[in-house]
């Protein structure tokens, strides 16, 4: 099995709980298998087992508080 890394932009993270917020409900999703998130660049980096529709991710970060800006 291959798996597959995105990257993603999330608008609005400033600290580690935020981090926290938005890693854990990344990875509630089937088939996700690690989340990476740089603070700085707001960017989220996901590894799972298939490609993973957008409008998932968008869905987890909106739960965890936050906006996909890309």
């Amino acid at each position: 099995m291959t798996n597959t890394t995105s990257t993603y932009t999330v608008a609005g993270m400033s600290c580690e709980h935020c981090v926290g917020a938005v890693s854990g409900e990344i990875a509630k999703i089937s088939g996700v298998t690690g989340v990476l998130v740089d603070l700085d660049s707001g960017q989220v980096s996901v590894t799972s087992g298939a490609e993973l529709p957008t409008a998932a991710v968008a869905a987890a970060v909106d739960e965890a508080g936050y906006e996909l800006t890309s």
